[in-house]
């Protein structure tokens, strides 16, 4: 029953996309001209090469934001429910943001935090 169900789903979102992918393809407009494959950064024309190499320090400092930014969705639904579980639901918040700390120290320690 279950994978019934879940077949379902996954070809209904298949048809939705392919659906959606062709509407856009048939009714969307068609002017193609060599400006429009250009680069550009807030319409300022680029000089040189565009594709320049990063480094790897903003993606690193990119995905801490990520995981500290996503810990706020989960505290979310904690707080609302908290007075419902009781003392368990202190212990168990608890243990998640003691390795969230321990993920910053560690980052902290390493260097991840620092622009140089």
């Amino acid at each position: 029953m279950f994978f019934s169900f879940l077949v379902v789903v996954i070809l209904t979102a298949v048809a939705l996309v392919v659906a959606a992918m062709t509407i856009a393809k048939l009714i969307g407009p068609r002017s193609y001209n060599a400006q429009k494959g250009e680069p550009y950064e807030c319409g300022v024309p680029t000089r040189g090469q565009s594709w320049v190499q990063f480094r790897a320090g903003y993606y690193l400092y990119a995905i801490l934001f990520l995981m500290f930014d996503i810990e706020t969705v989960f505290l979310f639904p904690w707080a609302v429910i908290v007075e419902e579980i009781g003392i368990y639901a202190i212990v168990s918040i608890s243990f998640f943001l003691v390795i969230l700390v321990l993920g910053l120290a560690y980052a902290w320690k390493k260097g991840a935090l620092k622009w140089k």
